[in-house]
């Protein structure tokens, strides 16, 4: 992807209501999630390709991805995800809560069937990553646990 789209992409993430958006190409795949201040900009281009080439205002195209620590729970399928049995109710966990092996984390409604997601290891809730009624793919990360 070159530069000028990149910095298109930016500023209309910036300008807009939209606090993330990620695109996909034969390339790479981008992906900017807008902050306070300063907006992080995570792209990871095909092999042989550069992580920080300035943009011509000197800005820096992307900032190091910092991987997680603690345990990644993942989707195990294609739905929506829920964080509570339903609207109003208490979310099934919050961040810092203790999870046993098999307590029911969250729902994700696929094809009309509610489908309650167990913790799959003990431990504490350290981020959750997807937003209550969001749609999410399998094997996109939901929790961290650590």
């Amino acid at each position: 992807m070159d530069l000028r789209k990149l910095k298109t992409l930016i500023d209309l993430v910036s300008e807009s209501n939209v606090s993330e958006l990620e695109i996909t190409e034969a390339e790479g795949k981008v992906r900017i999630v807008k902050g306070g201040v300063a907006m992080p900009v995570q792209y990871v281009q095909a092999p042989m390709a550069s992580l920080s080439t300035p943009l011509p205002s000197g800005e820096p195209v992307a900032t190091a991805v910092v991987a997680e620590t603690g345990h990644t729970t993942k989707s195990p399928m294609v739905g929506t995800f829920y964080r509570s049995a339903s609207p109003g109710a208490k979310a099934f966990v919050e961040v810092g809560d203790a999870v046993k092996e098999g307590d029911t984390i969250c729902i994700i409604e696929a094809m009309k069937i509610l489908n309650e997601i167990e913790a799959d290891k003990t431990g504490n809730i350290k981020r959750i990553l997807a937003e209550n009624g969001q749609a999410v793919e399998y094997g996109q990360p939901l929790f961290i646990i650590e």
